[in-house]
């Protein structure tokens, strides 16, 4: 890592330079040029100008439990102009990882592998949630404890990914069961 004081001892000096050459010219503002400007302001107008990803997941959060199958829940926010299609998701956590819905089936609500991925509305957003939508992980390999960090991968449709980490947490739910043989899928 440098610091000014292990660079030239030009560098002032230039700075110096480029502001006064700056400020001799007529009718422009110095404001963002000054030499005044906190290395803080210039990481925040960094930050600032930085596009925000396509799509992002807000409160993401994973249900605790042993082996066998889980769920992941969170709102997906789609940042831009353009609808947004979730395909697929990932998990070092799970071999299987899919995008569910719980319909009606017959009088009965049953969870089921979603055609055509989570639809996210151009600047909307997509609830995943317990007793809707939500990614389902089956043959988890480890237990799953509450604060746990579970790291995630979702691809979109055009082939880009997001990546987000949901946090562990106990969940009694609206009658959800995402173990093995205890309930349709």
């Amino acid at each position: 890592m440098y610091s000014l004081r292990s660079r030239s001892p030009l560098l002032p000096a230039a700075a110096l330079a480029v502001a006064v050459l700056v400020a001799g010219c007529g009718g422009q503002s110095t404001t963002a040029t000054t030499a005044s400007a906190s290395p803080a302001a210039a990481t925040v107008a960094a930050a600032a100008a930085t596009p925000s990803p396509a799509l992002t997941v807000t409160d993401p959060w994973i249900k605790t439990g042993g082996k066998g199958m889980t769920a992941a829940f969170g709102t997906l926010v789609n940042n831009t102009d353009a609808e947004l299609t979730v395909v697929s998701g990932a998990s070092p956590l799970s071999p299987t990882v899919e995008l569910h819905e719980v319909v009606d089936s017959g009088g009965k609500m049953v969870m089921r592998p979603k055609k055509g991925g989570f639809v996210v509305p151009a600047r909307g957003s997509h609830q995943l949630a317990p007793g809707g939508d939500h990614i389902m992980l089956m043959g988890v390999t480890g237990k799953v404890e509450p604060g746990a960090e579970v790291p995630f991968t979702l691809t979109l449709a055009d082939g880009s990914t997001v990546e987000f980490t949901a946090i562990g947490k106990d969940f009694a739910g609206g009658k959800e069961n995402y173990q093995p043989g205890e309930g349709k899928h």
